[in-house]
Parts: structure tokens; C-alpha cells; sequence
């Protein structure tokens, strides 16, 4: 699918015609440089390889000034490979915010937020032991039992336990498009994105 790479500016919220208020996410869209085009007859497939974010010179390398100065681009931070996109395209080219419409669907990928260590009750939902009935005064927030008896005499792979949450790469599907604000390359989707503020974001049609 066509699409662009973006930032995660942060959330607000808009009023529709019928004075519903509709909680939305902000996302600075572009302008992505075409930093390589792929073909069927060089590499088998057909894509666009987009470049976002200017990197500082001291953060790049050679191999990547060199391949970023074929397209007559400034080494960049994020780079993604799209397909799908219609029509021609050359290195060098920039496509902007603009080939996104408003009232159409995307779908939104990012990296999740870290939330660290976390126990059973906040990681996967799970009630603890509840009351302090039968003696429990300290086992609220508790796994509980997390295998059988002698038999099997282990633990089955899979078990929801305590452990890292988050970081986790995550896409949301079917988010509506409620503005494109043109010059100032912003994207309004109407939900949550994965990813804090400032996190890089891709967006496909």
C-alpha cells in the first residue's frame, strides 16, 4: 500500500456537523523524498523507498551520504519502502501530505509506548486473587497457580506472566482522515496512533 512516513505530534479533539466531539490524533505528514525507486526488472518488485527527517552530519556515515546524494537528498532519519503507489517517480521526487484525502481510511504503524516491568493485572488484565477472603492479605495483585502437579511437572509455553509491556510494533487499521491541513504538512485521523509524542509513525492508504 501507498503511503507516507510522519511524527506523532499529539491528540486534540473535533467537533463533527452534529456537534459530537470526536477525539483525534495529529500526525506531521511529510514531505518524503524518494531516496530509491525499485523495479521489477532490477529487484524483482516494484517500490518506492521514501526518506523523513533531516539527520544531523555527524549522526550519518558514508555509505548513507553517498546513497542519499544520489537523490540529491540530506541523509535522513527514518527510511521506509512503499508499494503501490500510481504513476512515476524519480529520485529526488517529494510527495507531500497532499496525497491523502480527506474522509478516506488509513492505516497507522508505529513502535508502542515502553511501560517497563509489569505484573500480571496491569500486562494482561488479570483480577489478582480479589477479597481478602481465605486468609489472602497480600496476594491481591497475584499470577496465582501457573501450572498443573506432577503432571505435566512443568510450565506450558505461552503462560501470561509478569514481564517487559510495550515496545511493541503495532498498527491500527481503518482510522478516517478528518483534516489535511496542506501547508503546514499535518494529518488529523480521527482514534489513537501507537507511539509517544515525536515517535516516527507510518501512514498507508
Amino acid at each position: 500500500m501507498s503511503g507516507l512516513i510522519g511524527r506523532k505530534i499529539g491528540m486534540t479533539s473535533l467537533f463533527d456537523a452534529n456537534g459530537k466531539n470526536i477525539p483525534c490524533t495529529v500526525i506531521e505528514a511529510g514531505p518524503c523524498v524518494v531516496t530509491q525507486v525499485r523495479t521489477e526488472e532490477v529487484d524483482g518488485y516494484g517500490a518506492l523507498q521514501l526518506g523523513f527527517d533531516d539527520k544531523k552530519a555527524k549522526s550519518s556515515n558514508k555509505a548513507l551520504d553517498g546513497h542519499f546524494k544520489k537523490a540529491g537528498a540530506t541523509a535522513k532519519k527514518k527510511v521506509v519502502e512503499f508499494q503501490g503507489f500510481e504513476g512515476e517517480f524519480k529520485l529526488g521526487d517529494s510527495i507531500s501530505v497532499d496525497h491523502f484525502e480527506e474522509g478516506e481510511f488509513v492505516d497507522v504503524s508505529g513502535v508502542s509506548k515502553g511501560k517497563g516491568f509489569q505484573g500480571v493485572v496491569k500486562r494482561h488484565g488479570f483480577a489478582g486473587v480479589g477479597q481478602a477472603t481465605h486468609g489472602q492479605h497480600n496476594r491481591l495483585r497475584a499470577p496465582g497457580s501457573i501450572g498443573a502437579a506432577s503432571y505435566p511437572a512443568r510450565v506450558f509455553k505461552g503462560m501470561r506472566m509478569a514481564g517487559r509491556m510495550g515496545g511493541d510494533k503495532v498498527k491500527v487499521q481503518n482510522l478516517k482522515v478528518l483534516k489535511v491541513v496542506a501547508e503546514k504538512n499535518l494529518l488529523v485521523v480521527k482514534g489513537a496512533i501507537p507511539g509517544h509524542k515525536n515517535a516516527f509513525v507510518t501512514i498507508q492508504k
